[in-house]
């Protein structure tokens, strides 16, 4: 019984948060999903969805600008969450175990298009998560993140880290109605070639990829993340996942000209790139948590 008073505060009070941030009523608080199709982009963009995911309606989206962000103590985690953000080494050092920022992968303070993008994503959680075999909360999500993208531990519920983290997600879905979807988020769906050629990658790596990730793959320190090595994602990561790493390529790589690549040069590069070592998710213990 206890349990249960604590879990229904618990949702009553980020309900009550995410209207505060949307500044509209409770009915058009926030939500989001996947825009490519009317799949809930967990399906294929996340590794959340499955059984449950339901056809959702794709909206049109414009980022909130940083300085709408509030003064007092929410506009503080908010802002705490946006600095985490870019720079997670920094700002979440007890639970961050490589140079990797999120906004590495999650591209332009997570808010560009087919590079998953976090607007409304609290609103589809909790969700049924294909890798876990259950439904999982969002706070959850994030927690596997550090664990694989990071390659680091799992931020508890209650650390300021994580309701920064949660506060910015919310923040960023302002307007977005709830039970709908923005058009550009999770990845692209890329159909996969009948071949690939790794030595292929290697050779658009170094004339297209190499001069801001380096030949080693290790990168610019606050610049450019590293693609493999002790300080890349680990195994575990999604972005070490051939299909999810040639769909971000293909959207957003080169830095300097995006979607230049084909669908194969892309799956060359991923294979190229996913083929490089990297260190080895150990998967946590309960105790952990």
């Amino acid at each position: 019984m206890k349990t249960e008073n604590v879990l229904t505060k618990k949702h009553r009070l980020r309900w009550a948060v995410s209207a505060a941030l949307a500044g509209v009523s409770i009915l058009t608080a926030i939500g989001l999903n996947e825009g490519l199709s009317a799949w809930s982009p967990a399906a294929n963009a996340s590794g959340v969805g499955g059984p449950q995911a339901t056809a959702i309606p794709a909206v049109d989206w414009k980022a909130p600008d940083p300085s709408t962000i509030p003064r007092g103590a929410l506009g503080d985690s908010i802002r705490l969450g946006l600095n985490i953000m870019t720079n997670t080494p920094k700002y979440a050092s007890r639970y961050a175990g490589n140079r990797l920022n999120c906004t590495d992968c999650h591209l332009n303070n997570a808010t560009q298009a087919w590079s998953s993008p976090l607007a409304g994503i609290t609103t589809i959680f909790p969700a049924y998560s294909k890798r876990d075999g259950r439904v999982i909360t969002i706070e959850q999500r994030i927690q596997e993140c550090f664990e694989r993208s990071e390659n680091g531990t799992a931020p508890p519920f209650n650390s300021s880290e994580m309701v920064a983290i949660v506060a910015y997600m919310n923040w960023l879905s302002k307007g977005i109605p709830m039970g709908s979807t923005v058009k550009g988020r999770g990845l692209l769906r890329l159909a996969a070639p009948a071949r690939l050629d790794a030595s292929a990658g290697a050779a658009i790596y170094a004339q297209q990829c190499q001069v801001c990730h380096g030949a080693n793959g290790q990168g610019v320190t606050g610049m450019f993340p590293p693609l493999w090595g002790a300080e890349a994602f680990n195994d575990g990561a999604g972005m070490s996942q051939l299909n999810k790493m040639a769909a971000f390529v293909k959207a957003n790589m080169p830095k300097t000209s995006p979607g230049t690549l084909t669908v194969q040069q892309a799956y060359d590069v991923a294979a190229f790139v996913t083929s490089k070592p990297r260190p080895h998710f150990k998967p946590p213990g309960p105790a952990s948590r």
